[in-house]
């Protein structure tokens, strides 16, 4: 499984983002695929999760800001970052879930200017 991530970039608090994430490879073994953002020295954190079923989970941090959601036509899930605030500041990856391991994505580096 391959993924690839974009989207990132540089915004001010209050502002917004969407990030991509292209699936490729192997993914029909899949069960869920999401969002996890890391910045230095800390563990890297969930944001989101979206099941093949459609559940989500939300870091308690983002509810209410952030959506998930998918497109499985093209094998894309989406995170839409809104009311972005400083402390969202992370690389956000992506990744897929399956029931043996979580393949991840590259990374991509959201800025949030105060």
């Amino acid at each position: 499984v391959q993924l690839q991530a974009f989207g990132g970039g540089l915004v001010q608090a209050g502002g917004s983002l969407r990030l991509s994430c292209a699936a490729s490879g192997s993914i029909g073994s899949g069960k869920a695929m999401g969002w996890y953002r890391q910045t230095p020295g800390k563990q890297r954190e969930l944001v989101a999760t979206l099941t093949t079923g459609g559940k989500t989970n939300y870091a308690v941090s983002v509810k209410g800001r952030f959506t998930i959601s998918r497109d499985n036509a093209k094998n894309t899930v989406y995170l839409q970052m809104n009311s972005l605030k400083p402390e969202d500041t992370a690389v956000y990856f992506c990744t897929h879930i399956t029931l043996l391991r979580n393949y991840w994505g590259q990374g991509t580096l959201v800025t949030v200017s105060s």
